[in-house]
């Protein structure tokens, strides 16, 4: 299936599924050469839709996850390079509320990345907290689209009222919205299931995007209620969580040994199957073929509808994105 098509965007590349590439804590730069193996290996099986933002890698590392997109995409000299499609995030920092700063921030992402982004998106709603400092920054956002700075344009955490509002907004000055980003997943549904984002979607004509498919590793089956658990808030956030979810991970396990696939490949296509375009991370090659390995087949309506209730029965869901607007 075409991205193109997909995103109503020209040359975006192919693919049902993407890479988010967010540098997590404890990069260092030695994981360069390995970072490359997994760009490769993505674009060669088909996955060439890159998500990132230019929050990612900030401080010391100065935009670090944008800069090492741009060299893998210029280094990769394999098949599908014509293909790759580069959306980045920009974040909605206090400092930033004029249109002129939004296309200042797309071209500093360009030129980290060496070449133009492809998808633009505004990486959160300020309407939570300082609604005043939004409109400046839809303006920018639409401002690089009419500036053919960008191929399209697309909104993170945005609920269905809001972006209802600016779509309308959009329109009036013909510039489409192509994508929407929201935390989705089988521990959160909550965007679809409560908010019905995914129907406005569908009605509007945008591509649902799902970040964290696998739920910061939750739903990759590799983790028990025993440990060891990953450090920091991470490893705080899963022993609150997996008690809660043993219905829903054994759900998982008995669909994936009857496709005989992995239970982190079902929660993926279980994602593709929603209509969505999951962005799971990949920081290894081995983690990289295990998220190529939830393409090419998918789930019937049984095992969907099995899921499906497994989900909405679990004591314990993920804690959403506090910028998630309604």
């Amino acid at each position: 299936m075409q991205i193109c098509q997909e995103l109503s965007l020209p040359s975006m590349g192919c693919g049902t599924w993407a890479w988010g590439n967010r540098l997590l804590w404890g990069y260092d730069e030695s994981m360069d050469d390995q970072l490359q193996a997994v760009f490769n290996l993505c674009v060669s099986n088909g996955v060439t839709l890159f998500d990132t933002g230019d929050s990612y890698g900030t401080g010391r590392l100065n935009g670090r996850s944008e800069s090492l997109l741009g060299q893998f995409s210029q280094e990769y000299l394999g098949p599908g390079k014509e293909n790759i499609c580069i959306a980045t995030k920009l974040a909605a920092y206090p400092w930033r509320w004029t249109r002129q700063s939004m296309v200042s921030a797309c071209k500093s992402s360009a030129k980290r990345l060496g070449r133009n982004v492809d998808l633009v998106q505004m990486h959160w709603s300020t309407a939570n907290y300082a609604p005043w400092q939004e409109r400046g920054l839809l303006d920018g956002l639409a401002d690089l689209y009419e500036q053919g700075l960008v191929k399209g344009v697309g909104l993170s955490n945005y609920g269905p009222k809001r972006l209802k509002r600016v779509h309308q907004r959009f329109a009036e000055r013909g510039v489409p919205i192509a994508t929407l980003q929201v935390q989705y997943s089988l521990l959160s549904t909550y965007p679809v299931t409560e908010l019905g984002v995914k129907d406005v979607c569908d009605e509007l004509g945008i591509k649902l995007i799902a970040y964290s498919p696998l739920a910061l590793g939750l739903l990759t089956g590799k983790y028990s209620e025993k440990g060891p658990f990953p450090k920091g808030i991470r490893g705080l956030l899963f022993r609150q969580i997996l008690p809660g979810i043993r219905p829903l991970l054994a759900c998982l396990r008995e669909v994936a040994q009857s496709k005989n696939k992995t239970v982190s490949q079902v929660a993926i296509n279980w994602c593709i199957c929603k209509g969505t375009i999951p962005i799971p991370g990949a920081k290894t090659v081995e983690q990289a073929k295990e998220n190529i390995g939830a393409l090419g087949w998918q789930l019937d309506s049984g095992e969907i509808a099995e899921l499906d209730q497994a989900a909405a029965s679990t004591d314990k869901k993920m804690v959403q994105n506090i910028f998630q607007t309604r």
